[in-house]
């Protein structure tokens, strides 16, 4: 039997100034991935590097987690912004991230959206056409996260006649609607907070390809990498769990990227 295997990502890097966000030196033990904010949504400079450093000396990947310049909504509240913007909101994010990467000898693997930029890459065809311009164009060796299942289809196909790797992504500390859509955060179960709970997700999406509805139905969703928020609570305990799970199920954890 092939042996299995799933990357464990997490949004990271997320305070500014004297705010602090998130556990992220005790979180970055136990995933593969890291989504470093780059400040438009959430971070600073400052952060970013320290982010970027942390993650290299536990040997987890670093991507790029850009979002709408939203500090006040972090990044969740939807802009009508142009393509050419978008474009160049990713440009400017990315590029100063990588700009981090380059300082510290590290490679940049990923890029994922933030927020409702991400939400909206994957319904609207002319905001995934402008992200996938700008990573191509900056770098046509970053893969894109994208959401595992029909949500995320549009955006997959669009990645890829740009000639980008994607990586299709899931949350299981987020409750998905029957279509196979996340449900909003407005709801108040939108988010799991539940250890047991969110762990028996995972290895439930890890193996099986599959996520159990809110309905109780059950959705198959083949993903290459899982999600756990870092603004959740709970972030901690959830990946703490989460990959003590998956290896004791013979899971390796490893960068999708």
């Amino acid at each position: 039997m092939a042996e299995k295997s799933i990357d464990i990502n997490c949004d990271l890097g997320e305070s500014f100034g004297a705010y602090r966000m998130g556990f992220d030196s005790d979180v970055m033990r136990y995933i593969s991935s890291a989504n470093i904010a780059c400040g438009w949504h959430a971070g600073d400079s400052l952060v970013m590097e320290k982010t970027v450093r942390m993650a290299t000396c536990n040997e987890v990947a670093v991507g790029a987690h850009p979002g709408y310049p939203d500090l006040v909504g972090f990044g969740r509240r939807h802009m009508d912004c142009t393509a050419e913007e978008i474009r160049s909101y990713l440009t400017y994010q990315i590029g100063a991230l990588n700009a981090f990467c380059v300082t510290n000898s590290v490679e940049m693997r990923h890029v994922k959206p933030h927020g409702a930029l991400y939400m909206n890459a994957m319904k609207d065809e002319r905001v995934g056409e402008a992200i996938c311009e700008a990573v191509a164009a900056l770098n046509p060796n970053l893969a894109l996260f994208v959401m595992a299942g029909q949500q995320g289809f549009k955006l997959a196909s669009i990645a890829s006649s740009h000639g980008l790797r994607v990586c299709m992504e899931a949350f299981p500390d987020r409750q998905y609607d029957p279509g196979g859509n996340l449900t909003p955060r407005s709801d108040p179960n939108a988010v799991l907070s539940d250890t047991s709970l969110v762990a028996q997700r995972a290895l439930m999406m890890a193996i099986e390809g599959r996520v159990k509805a809110s309905d109780g139905s059950i959705i198959e969703l083949e993903a290459e990498t899982l999600c756990v928020h870092g603004d959740n609570e709970s972030a901690l305990g959830l990946v703490r769990e989460i990959r003590r799970q998956l290896e004791g199920e013979g899971v390796l954890i490893r960068p999708a990227t």
